[in-house]
């Protein structure tokens, strides 16, 4: 039987609230510009589609851990979005709140020249994410972001462009969707720069909340 040349990592893996099993994540595909007012917030047009970047399940920073100001950036940008988590049958297994965590300067050097955005949004720690609620959400749930206790972004997830379900089924057009899948599904405007010591509240109304420090 063949043997791996050194021991695996670690299964990523976020908690399920009410509950003491974990969710197994497999990927993490994000969805980009899915509410009107970030897309012309970021210099896009309404009209559009949202498309699709990913980030490795290591990027994922569970529940009551800091988030170290990562390397190589002077423009660290948060992004509050639901997060749809799939489980058996490509369905959705529930929700959890995320901050898709940016390196701006790196983004937009990358968009300059043409190239892929790893560097600006696949990066270490940069996946923030708060227990998952099996269940539903309401279409309708409130969104928002605090730093240091002042509000920068609020909207409802009634603001997509693309619903959920919508969000999913483009997706599965594109891949096979498994069981710990996550789906990062947008954020509203009022993305901006945050700095070490700055400490980080979000929230989705009737999903959770989730807050760290940079440390």
């Amino acid at each position: 039987m063949s043997q791996y040349a050194f021991p695996p990592a670690p299964q990523a893996a976020v908690p399920v609230l009410g509950s003491d099993k974990l969710f197994p994540v497999r990927r993490i595909l994000c969805v980009g510009r899915n509410y009107a007012a970030h897309r012309r917030e970021m210099g896009g047009d309404d009209r559009d589609p949202p498309f699709f970047f990913a980030k490795p399940a290591d990027a994922l920073v569970l529940p009551g851990v800091d988030v170290p100001y990562p390397s190589a950036t002077a423009n660290l940008h948060h992004e509050i979005e639901l997060v749809a988590a799939i489980g058996e049958g490509g369905k959705v297994f529930g929700y959890a709140v995320g901050v898709d965590l940016t390196r701006r300067d790196l983004q937009n050097a990358a968009k300059d020249k043409g190239q892929p955005w790893e560097a600006g949004k696949a990066f270490d720690h940069s996946a923030p994410i708060s227990a998952i609620r099996p269940g539903d959400v309401d279409p309708e749930a409130a969104i928002e972001i605090r730093v240091n206790g002042a509000v920068r972004q609020s909207a409802s997830i009634g603001d997509m462009i693309w619903s959920v379900p919508e969000i999913v089924e483009q997706a599965r057009r594109l891949w096979t969707l498994a069981p710990g899948d996550l789906i990062f599904t947008g954020t509203p405007e009022g993305v901006a720069a945050i700095v070490r010591g700055d400490h980080v509240e979000g929230s989705v109304a009737g999903v959770g909340a989730l807050s760290f420090t940079v440390v």
